[in-house]
């Protein structure tokens, strides 16, 4: 089932705040679909967003043509799942088959290294899973035709080898229909993308790698009865006013994971939270962990503005069923403010969902829009439109091109031109109540020990730290970075690919938007008055200078 109980702060926000929620009957409101919940200014937008409150019900209707799907599929040798989506249709997937522990390719990425990586898999044993909600992501629809191309290139029926998840009416869907493509998978148009994990775009690529979605709709199903309940006991409520409730506001989320069982649980949640709650100068900024020698340093002396998510296993000894909500007021401001999270994978998956709209209700936001994805995306679309030179570097040091946002090297003494000193003036422009988040537009598979930065960088800073992969981060906390506080730092880390990769039919290749990507966002945050310090790195040695620099030397 599920058990959340909340300590310190978060204790106080739950007795605060969850008898209001049961008096005013938010959780089977939700249930009910009252677009009124937020505010009249988002109910337009509510009103065909929730959907998700039903997927555990909904979505057993394509249980069977997956199974035949997946049968076919195997009688035919193709055993390799390679999934092109963004965002929700790429996240949900993800730890959905990692925990189930079936592979599944998932490329989030235009990296050009990245794209080839997964394009030089066995092409006869290989279904691309084409996932887009809207039917127009630019990112899904260049991994689409890179692949048609390689299909056919390698003289096989390339409509044989790719299915869709789209919403009914997309242009992606009107693609596949001309096509001829194997099948066609049409998802609740009123779900939104981070709310989709148990609709067809979570569960199409699951299964067809491998998992066993009936069970994960199950597991969603056995709680959703006590999820739309009114009572102090509704775990979604409990988690909602914990994460939302705290007085001043905890708002940088510091997920640890401590034996729940579920892999990457942290970076789906890490998205529906983000880019629910990061809007209108609010936001709750969701910090993924995953420290080796135990708690990270976050949580060594925590900030007060920081509260500790852990996930840990059913009837693990971490949740006591007795630390509920009987703290006394010393405790409030005292390290130890977390909320502790147990339950099976569907379960969680719906939990989360109900408990990211009962905070979006506390905060006073609408959580499901995101006003601020969208600017980043039309920035990137300009630079590819307009193709202009790149931006002249404030200099060089060895293989890194250093450049900056205006000011943050002012005043600099002269002969200071270093990565070092770049990177000292961006770890001082952090706000004392601020963060720094490290965005890095490389080839995630290739570079994932980059990460280990994370870590080292908030010991050094004594702030919250999180790290995002460009572009896929732009689906999800990109959208905080904008709408948020203005209280965060950016490091933005480029590369050059090994070579680049041509977009069939399009007039740019993937290293071109991959660059346009970056370019955009960097953009876009530094005209919202954010520090950002970009580095381009040029070749290996350039790569390992800056994990040096930030801390820790990669593969160390």
């Amino acid at each position: 089932m599920l058990e959340v109980t909340a300590a310190g702060a978060a204790a106080a926000a739950v007795a605060a705040h969850v008898s209001t929620l049961v008096e005013d009957s938010v959780a089977s409101r939700i249930a009910a679909k009252d677009a009124s919940l937020w505010g009249p200014d988002a109910e337009a937008e509510a009103a065909i967003r929730l959907g998700w409150t039903e997927l555990h019900t909904t979505t057993r209707a394509l249980l069977p043509e997956l199974e035949a799907l997946r049968a076919a599929l195997d009688a035919e040798g193709v055993d390799r799942v390679v999934l092109a989506g963004m965002g929700g249709s790429s996240l949900a997937p993800e730890v959905i088959t990692q925990t189930a522990g079936v592979p599944l390719v998932v490329l989030d990425s235009t990296h050009p290294d990245q794209v080839r990586s997964a394009l030089e898999g066995d092409l006869a044993r290989t279904v691309l899973v084409v996932s887009s909600k809207s039917g127009g992501t630019v990112e899904t629809d260049s991994q689409r035709r890179a692949f048609e191309a390689a299909f056919t290139a390698a003289g096989l029926d390339a409509t044989r080898h790719i299915v869709v998840v789209t919403d009914p009416g997309s242009p992606l869907e009107q693609t596949a229909r001309d096509a001829g493509y194997r099948a066609v998978f049409l998802a609740d148009p009123d779900v939104g993308g981070r709310f989709s994990a148990l609709s067809a775009f979570g569960v199409v690529p699951s299964a067809l790698a491998g998992a066993d979605v009936g069970q994960l709709l199950d597991e969603a199903a056995a709680v959703a009865d006590l999820l739309t309940e009114d009572a102090e006991s509704n775990p979604a409520l409990v988690l909602g006013a914990a994460l939302a409730g705290t007085s001043p506001l905890r708002d940088k989320l510091v997920f640890v994971d401590e034996g729940s069982g579920i892999v990457g649980l942290g970076d789906w949640a890490e998205q529906l939270v983000a880019e629910s709650t990061g809007k209108s100068g609010l936001g709750l900024l969701p910090v993924v962990t995953s420290s080796p020698a135990g708690a990270p340093p976050e949580l060594d002396s925590p900030a007060a503005d920081v509260l500790a998510v852990r996930l840990v296993a059913l009837g693990d000894e971490a949740v006591d069923a007795e630390a509920d909500l009987a703290r006394t007021d010393d405790d409030v401001a005292a390290p130890g403010d977390e909320v502790t999270v147990a339950g099976s994978l569907g379960a969680q998956l719906l939990l989360w969902e109900y408990a990211t709209a009962v905070a979006g209700r506390l905060l006073g936001i609408n959580p499901f829009d995101q006003p601020d994805v969208e600017s980043a995306k039309t920035a990137a679309r300009g630079l590819l439109d307009a193709t202009p030179e790149p931006e002249a570097p404030a200099f060089v040091d060895g293989s890194v091109e250093v450049r900056v946002t205006p000011g943050l090297l002012d005043g600099s003494a002269a002969g200071s031109e270093s990565l070092e000193h770049a990177l000292g003036a961006l770890l001082e422009a952090i706000p004392a109540d601020g963060y720094l988040a490290v965005m890095a537009y490389l080839d995630r598979e290739a570079h994932a020990d980059l990460a280990a930065v994370r870590d080292a960088l908030a010991a050094r800073t004594g702030r919250p730290v999180t790290f995002g992969w460009g572009p896929r981060f732009l689906h999800s906390t990109g959208q905080l970075h904008k709408g948020g506080a203005h209280v965060g730092a950016y490091l933005q880390l480029t590369d050059e690919p090994r070579e680049d990769l041509d977009v069939p039919g399009r007039p740019f290749t993937f290293g071109r938007l991959l660059s346009a990507q970056a370019a955009g966002d960097a953009a876009v945050l530094a005209d919202h008055g954010r520090p950002v310090l970009r580095l381009q790195l040029r070749g290996a040695a350039a790569l390992a200078r800056v994990t040096e620099v930030l801390g820790t030397r990669q593969g160390a």
